[in-house]
């Protein structure tokens, strides 16, 4: 054969053996699929364990892969409902409707079953971003109640369903108000639409750069929950537990450096408490072990730490 004509042959068979190659970016996506698989296998094993019903929505906000269970069935929502008053609240701060520094005096009496402004005198002051910080950091049911009056609860559907597309997501009462809650009025949203509004809260969909900062360290207020027991404390994680009787669930966003990831694990007919917080706590810490170790890996899955 004449040595152009090899040369051609021999160039034609490397460029098939490159085509027939899968692209860096493509083994690199099939290792992570083997990733998800185990994550998949923690949650069910979880899910075995769990004596009631789960419900769950992740999706990793850097690639958009995502992983759910249940995730468009309704579950109760308890405190995790209070995401929906908050992004409300900084929505009429961008409108000019409320300014987060006017003070306010909270009104007695005042609700039970959370917070601390139920344990306050009637000469409180408070900003409303004050009382956000309360709703969101200590769960203050009180506080919410003062938000939810000033901001409307319609306003606050509104916003869910025509700016968001969230058409099961609902506020249908106040905290505490068992007899609302007795009729059925329920506050309510599903894994997936729950996860959707953190997103909007920390994307800052709609909001100003000044209010997307803000919504995000209001949210990333410290506070007690199963599902940070697992995450250092270094970690920057905006999220809203909430529990009722049979109920326990959270709503977070978890800021992963380079690999950050949106959830929301719902759990009710609990037979006992403790398991929802159990499985809330299993489940939390799966996804920040996938999570930190992709965030710490090249695309084939080397790790190199800092001697």
């Amino acid at each position: 054969m004449h040595a152009l004509a090899r040369g051609r042959v021999v160039a034609l068979a490397a460029m098939a053996l490159v085509l027939a190659l899968p692209a860096a970016s493509s083994r690199a996506g099939e290792k992570e699929d083997v990733l998800w698989a185990h994550l998949r296998a923690r949650v069910q094993d979880a899910e075995k364990r769990l004596d009631g019903v789960l419900g769950l929505s992740v999706k990793d906000l850097k690639t958009g892969t995502s992983f759910e269970v249940r995730a468009d069935e309704v579950f109760p929502q308890a405190s995790s409902i209070k995401l929906a008053v908050l992004y409300e609240l900084y929505r009429q701060a961008d409108e000019g409707k409320i300014d987060l520094g006017q003070v306010t005096r909270p009104p007695l009496p005042r609700v039970k079953g959370g917070g601390v402004l139920q344990e306050l005198g009637d000469k409180v002051s408070l900003t409303w971003r004050d009382l956000a910080v309360m709703m969101v950091g200590w769960s203050d049911n009180e506080a919410t109640n003062v938000l939810i009056s000033r901001l409307g609860m319609p306003a606050v559907n509104h916003r869910l369903e025509d700016d968001l597309d969230l058409d099961h997501t609902r506020l249908r009462r106040k905290m505490m108000d068992l007899e609302a809650a007795r009729r059925g009025d329920e506050n309510v949203g599903t894994p997936s639409e729950m996860r959707r509004l953190v997103e909007a809260s920390y994307t800052g969909k709609g909001l100003s750069p000044a209010a997307a900062r803000d919504i995000r360290a209001v949210l990333a207020t410290p506070k007690d929950s199963p599902f940070r027991v697992p995450l250092p404390e270094t970690l920057v994680v905006m999220d809203k537990p909430g529990s009722l009787e049979a109920v326990r669930c959270v709503t977070a966003v978890v800021d992963v450096p380079g690999r950050p990831y949106a959830v929301s694990i719902e759990t009710t007919f609990l037979k006992k408490d403790e398991d929802g917080a159990a499985a809330i706590r299993e489940i939390s810490a799966a996804l920040y072990e996938m999570f930190d170790r992709l965030s710490r890996s090249s695309e084939l899955g080397r790790v190199i730490s800092e001697r």
